[in-house]
């Protein structure tokens, strides 16, 4: 059965599904992301939601690989295998491309004020 959390990301609120039991989880997820998010924001300014996200993820992404052993809020479980895997990879680049697209077009298409 699936269980509905709000989180907030950048100052937006979604709705998100997720296993019964794994909410905390999810909710701190969420709060990992939403720190990211703003230091994205931060450090290169006006950023589409779709550009602020893609920065989060890299800047995140970037702290699993320095496996900073004085950040508590991300580490890496030993479960994990050593490498990503490159089937994974290529589709969340190629996922990240579709949303820019999609982004620069609806960008694009947007009523000037």
């Amino acid at each position: 059965m699936a269980a509905l959390v709000d989180v907030s990301i950048a100052g937006r609120s979604y709705q998100v599904a997720c296993r019964e039991g794994e909410e905390e989880n999810l909710r701190a997820a969420a709060k990992l992301v939403d720190g990211k998010s703003r230091e994205a924001l931060a450090g290169l300014g006006t950023l589409s939601e779709t550009r602020q996200f893609l920065f989060a993820a890299l800047l995140l992404a970037d702290q699993l690989i320095d496996k900073d052993p004085d950040d508590p809020a991300v580490s890496v479980s030993p479960s994990l295998p050593a490498g990503p895997d490159p089937a994974v990879v290529n589709r969340a680049v190629s996922l990240a491309d579709r949303l820019e697209s999609i982004a620069d077009a609806l960008e694009r298409e947007a009523p000037n004020p």
